[in-house]
């Protein structure tokens, strides 16, 4: 059996919690479990992966640690507000500091060279940078480099600043290097440039489907009991209309939030009291676990087509159904769920697509086009 090398660079790796970490998690263990020689380039996050390495049969390299700093915040409110406008000015100007990043990257790959395929993922868009920054035609890295973006960068619909037109230049840089861009979903296309069409695949989030047990039966809670994962982004993926809605309510109910970004909730923590139940972030074993605890679970949809969370497949492999909250509230939709009629439920098609053996598979696909 020939061995395919494959070298992946990715800001996010376990142990994040986060999207970008479990998509480079996974794929770099599916093709180590199917006998390729696996590379990843990650952040330093001063994790000691030795024991991961052997276990996972992957090479795993940390970049040199990054070092910009960010203005911190202060007690006194001037000076805090004074501090998040310029920390804001830098990252519209120049993406810092996440562009300290491509630099890291450029030089973690001047020695790496003779793979058959690199992939490249985003967010952070600098790692694209850097890789496009060092690959020339004497130094190529890779047979095949494919540049995975989860979401888009100048076609970002979820930013309330769009980027500064000077960054379509660097975007149409990398996109002409690489020799594939692949995205999570179809509609994503529309997101970036159409010179590039051609190069763009589309490949799904992938989930090792062996390592969750479906949970066949519908749970019922004494009370109904709701959850949501993830973050949110004010006036896109916004919880306030629902809430308000939930401060209406004089039924008992439980709605459990995983998030660490509790300022949102807090005032209507203070109003609906034990009905309201924020959670930090837990690892992903453990927050499917409880989610499983759940009569179902709730999306804040981006309002937009070409983004999508990856947190719908989560909540699929745990069979609980999905109410989907849109910024226009279905009233009706929502006293359905709360009175156990889920007909409504969202609906996530063809599962098998986000498995991540065939995702990986559609991966090394690409090297032979």
């Amino acid at each position: 059996m020939s061995h395919t090398k494959i070298l992946i660079v990715s800001d996010g790796f376990y142990p994040e919690n986060s999207p970008r970490s479990h998509r480079a998690t996974e794929l770099a263990r599916e093709f180590s479990r199917q006998g390729h020689l696996v590379k990843v380039i990650t952040r330093n996050r001063g994790f000691d992966y030795s024991r991961l390495s052997v276990e996972w049969k992957l090479d795993i390299e940390q970049l040199a640690s990054l070092r910009w700093p960010t203005l911190q915040s202060s007690r006194i409110r001037h000076l805090r507000t004074l501090k998040r406008i310029i920390n804001r000015l830098l990252l519209i100007l120049f993406e810092y500091p996440g562009i300290e990043i491509m630099f890291r990257v450029r030089n973690a790959l001047r020695k790496e060279d003779g793979y058959d395929l690199l992939i490249t993922s985003a967010v952070p868009h600098p790692v694209h940078w850097g890789t496009a920054w060092i690959r020339k035609d004497g130094h190529r890295i890779a047979q095949t480099w494919i540049a995975d973006c989860g979401d888009p960068f100048m076609g970002c619909s979820t930013d309330t600043f769009k980027k500064l037109f000077y960054f379509s230049f660097i975007e149409k840089w990398w996109s002409r290097k690489a020799d594939f861009i692949t995205i999570p979903i179809e509609n994503a296309k529309n997101a970036y440039y159409p010179d590039f069409h051609d190069k763009i695949k589309v490949i799904p989030q992938g989930f090792r489907f062996a390592e969750i047990k479906k949970v066949d039966k519908p749970m019922h809670n004494p009370v109904s009991t709701f959850a949501y994962a993830g973050s949110f982004i004010q006036n896109i993926r916004d919880p306030r209309t629902f809430l308000n809605y939930l401060i209406t309510i004089s039924g008992q109910f439980k709605f459990v939030v995983y998030t660490m970004q509790n300022e949102l909730l807090i005032p209507y923590k203070e109003i609906l009291k034990e009905k309201l139940e924020i959670r930090d972030y837990i690892p992903r074993e453990e927050l499917l676990k409880e989610l499983e605890k759940m009569d179902f679970l709730i999306n804040f949809d981006n309002n937009t087509s070409v983004q999508q969370p990856s947190k719908l497949i989560d909540y699929v492999l745990v069979n609980r159904p999905i109410l989907n909250i849109k910024k226009n509230l279905n009233i009706h939709q929502i006293e359905s769920f709360l009175n156990g009629d889920y007909t409504s439920k969202l609906e996530i098609d063809n599962l098998e697509q986000y498995n991540i053996i065939n995702v990986a598979k559609q991966f090394l696909k690409l090297m032979n086009e």
